[in-house]
């Protein structure tokens, strides 16, 4: 993703890791992918056991590629070693110094701090080491929580797009954040 071509993880935080995906986190994976409740607003799930596999499958396939343009991070919770969520990174328009991301964390971890605890460490990694220059990232409108803590994060909103997103069989409207380098850090 940057000019460098060296892998830019694992990141250590307080209390989490941020890494690649292990054929060991399946069980981990599918206990927040298969609750209803964490994918209620993504565009993805509830997971059965053979999508979990597939995701697994899939993700371990672009573990071999780099440099690539998307990252899935396993969210691993340094206390219990368990794998708690996962973070995504993806370039957007390479050349433009963009990406967004996305995220979502076993429902036992919510309210917790660690969705924003990653979400930094990423901005750190995404503005410092990768030279990007904005990251995005979008929200159901519906999904509070979600767009509370962009919001938190020192995000902006810049759009309120309607209907933008087919999201199981129902068109929903998302909320656009961004942050600029320039804005990093400033809370």
């Amino acid at each position: 993703m940057s000019e460098d071509p060296k892998p830019w993880f694992p990141i250590r935080t307080e209390r989490l890791l941020l890494r690649e995906f292990r054929v060991s986190d399946e069980a981990d994976v599918h206990a927040y992918g298969s609750d209803p409740e964490v994918s209620r607003f993504m565009d993805w799930g509830p997971n059965d056991a053979a999508t979990t596999r597939e995701v697994m499958q899939r993700w371990a396939r672009s573990q071999e590629v780099w440099p690539r343009d998307e990252v899935n991070l396993a969210v691993e919770h340094l206390a219990d070693g368990r794998v708690i969520g996962s973070f995504r990174l993806g370039l957007k328009a390479p050349g433009h110094r963009t990406a967004d991301f996305g995220h979502s964390y076993h429902r036992a971890y919510w309210r917790q701090g660690y969705a924003a605890e990653a979400a930094r460490a990423l901005f750190a990694v995404g503005f410092g080491d990768l030279g990007l220059h904005r990251i995005w990232a979008t929200a159901d409108v519906r999904n509070i929580a979600s767009w509370r803590l962009l919001e938190k994060l020192g995000m902006r909103r810049e759009a309120h797009f309607r209907q933008d997103v087919l999201v199981k069989a129902a068109w929903r409207d998302s909320f656009l954040y961004a942050i600029l380098a320039e804005g990093h850090g400033r809370r």
